[in-house]
């Protein structure tokens, strides 16, 4: 199993890696990405992500760090990577310490609102001024992006990660997002990026599918999921007529387990609109065992009406020392799902226990009681964000899914090529991430 970090490092440089380190191999040397060969031939370069764009994913590309946590390097790595296109979130790491909405000049910069000025660096660097000394175009909404004219850009478009996918819909129902899309960042990146006439390299992540998998909820995930289609349909509506670009899509890691599945729960009434020939024939009707679920549930899902972050502040909780009542997180999760739970479940998703793996000084697991999981405890480590896991839990039984997990899992995932055909044969088969990654680099070099 893998983390993100290590996967993506993999995917990157074609080389075994360690885990929750960036651009490092096995022995922890710094190694050559994708990336940074295809700037050595000349080619240009962009990364994207809806999650902090200094994050572990597009941070394996473009940097070289012992631990994914060490984002204020990242964010320096990528600016020394001299990377052309970089959008995202993450703005916390590009900006001076004790940076605020105080500071007039930021604010002005910025001219975004939305977009909350604080800071996580340790320093008195300016990542944002230094960008522009570099060539960059600055860029915090849409409407910014849309506008840029350069070859290089950096566009911030949150202080952390960007909208979650349930948001994402809501504001683009109603017309009125201020973030760009994944597509609009994509299709930004493939304007600037393809006038480079030595090519180019882009790599593009839907990264907070991964972050709903975590908290188990299948709702936000497929949000999340077409959220990202509509940036696969931007890449290809570009590609579709070109013989000289290879698309690969594939992803680090498949998460919490998930599948569909049929239950003993709500079995179906026999159905006597179904009358074919083998029904008259046997004289029976059509009423099977169990509940196997109709394509409606899908609908069901997708009108959830916030993610579980969202339903659990909502109801008063702050995934910290403040908890909500069980009352308050009952009314929270029935007013924003289709899938009604108990006070019962509630109680249940609030209930703690003896952390029997508690490690002191550990990020998650220095604590003395964690959300109590009745099976596979072990597998959900991230503190008090397990509550959100059993919330999923408690509404996966009306949602016909099944979650094994909090974290990572060893299925397979696909990987998807397109392009010219001698250099899409390069994905055929059951390949690990050391070997996707191999093929990326020489497909790129040759």
């Amino acid at each position: 199993m893998v983390d993100s970090a290590c996967s993506a490092t993999q995917l990157a440089t074609g080389k075994p890696s360690l885990s929750e380190v960036v651009g490092l191999d096995i022995e922890g040397n710094s190694t050559a990405t994708i990336l940074e060969l295809a700037k050595a031939a000349g080619k240009s370069t962009g990364l994207i992500s809806d999650t902090r764009i200094t994050h572990a994913t597009p941070a394996a590309f473009a940097a070289h760090q012992a631990h994914r946590s060490m984002e204020n390097e990242i964010a320096v790595d990528m600016l020394q990577n001299n990377v052309d296109v970089l959008l995202g979130g993450g703005l916390r790491y590009r900006i001076p310490q004790g940076s605020s909405d105080a500071n007039t000049d930021l604010v002005t910069l910025i001219n975004e609102p939305s977009v909350k000025i604080k800071s996580k660096r340790k320093d008195d660097r300016n990542l944002l001024t230094q960008a522009q000394t570099a060539g960059y175009a600055l860029a915090f909404n849409a409407d910014q992006l849309d506008a840029v004219e350069g070859q290089k850009v950096l566009g911030l478009f949150s202080y952390s990660a960007m909208l979650d996918g349930i948001s994402y819909s809501a504001c683009k129902k109603a017309g009125n997002c201020v973030q760009p899309s994944l597509a609009q960042m994509t299709k930004k990146a493939l304007d600037i990026l393809s006038k480079d006439e030595d090519g180019f390299f882009l790599m593009v992540e839907g990264g907070q599918i991964d972050w709903a998998a975590h908290n188990n909820d299948a709702g936000d995930m497929l949000h999340q999921l077409l959220k990202f289609d509509e940036s696969i349909q931007a890449v290809y509506d570009w590609v579709k007529d070109r013989d000289d670009t290879l698309v690969v899509i594939t992803a680090d890691h498949e998460t919490g387990g998930f599948s569909f599945s049929y239950s003993r729960k709500d079995i179906p009434e026999a159905d006597s609109t179904i009358v074919g020939d083998a029904f008259v024939e046997s004289n029976r009707e059509y009423k099977p065992n169990f509940n196997f679920a109709n394509p409606d549930l899908l609908d069901k899902l997708y009108a959830q009406k916030k993610d579980f972050y969202n339903i659990w502040y909502e109801a008063g909780g702050d995934l910290g020392d403040v908890e909500p009542s069980s009352v308050n997180l009952l009314a929270a999760i029935n007013n924003n799902t289709e899938f009604p739970i108990t006070q019962a479940d509630a109680e249940r998703i609030l209930q703690h226990e003896d952390n029997e793996y508690q490690v002191d000084g550990h990020k998650y697991l220095d604590v003395a009681t964690f959300p109590k999981v009745d099976d596979f405890e072990s597998f959900y480590v991230y503190g008090e964000e397990v509550h959100l896991d059993l919330m999923g839990r408690a509404l996966a039984k009306h949602q016909n899914t099944v979650w094994s997990t909090g974290t990572h899992t060893h299925t397979p995932v696909q990987v998807i090529a397109w392009g010219p055909k001698q250099t899409q044969q390069r994905f055929n088969g059951l390949m690990n991430h050391v070997e996707v990654g191999a093929q990326l680099i020489e497909a790129m070099q040759n």
